[in-house]
């Protein structure tokens, strides 16, 4: 079998960041899927399931409620590796394009000290599986280290 796209990627170089991870096109629209990496693969400890859990509650209900992105939202979920998420948009999509709405989500779910949105059982499967003070610390990493301080090795994947 041909590996996906994402397979391809030279994880031992890959620094947090936000990349483009593919582009795909239905009909005439065409779909950006960003890799969302809070980690460094490989060399940092991955995210627990709680604050991920957490992290995906808080973004998914802010980009949905973003003004100006909205309407472009297609998923926000977790990497199976824990190391960061995917967040897939309708339109042609830079991540340079992208870079303050994934800032000012992220600055969002630093802040934010309430019940998380979904959090009970009604809502959500697994609703007790919530860590909000680690996905603010998470949250506040990324921004600090990765987000705030982005050069072009965080915006576009090494070769």
């Amino acid at each position: 079998m041909k590996k996906i796209a994402s397979f391809t990627v030279n994880h031992l170089d890959l620094l947090p960041g936000i990349y483009v991870s593919r582009k795909d096109y239905v009909g005439e629209e065409v779909l950006t899927t960003f890799d969302l990496r809070l980690t460094a693969p490989n060399k940092e400890p991955v995210m627990n399931t709680a604050e991920i859990h957490t992290i995906e509650h808080l973004a998914a209900t802010y980009l949905r409620n973003d003004e100006e992105y909205k309407d472009c939202v297609i998923y926000f979920g977790p990497m199976g590796c824990r190391t960061g998420f995917y967040l897939i948009l309708a339109g042609d999509i830079t991540s340079t394009d992208i870079l303050p709405l994934v800032t000012k989500t992220f600055e969002f779910i630093r802040d934010f000290h309430d019940e998380v949105p979904g959090a009970s059982a009604r809502d959500c499967g697994n609703y007790l599986d919530m860590n909000l003070p680690m996905a603010n610390w998470v949250a506040d990493r990324y921004l600090e280290k990765t987000l705030y301080v982005a050069t072009e090795a965080n915006l576009t994947y090494p070769e």
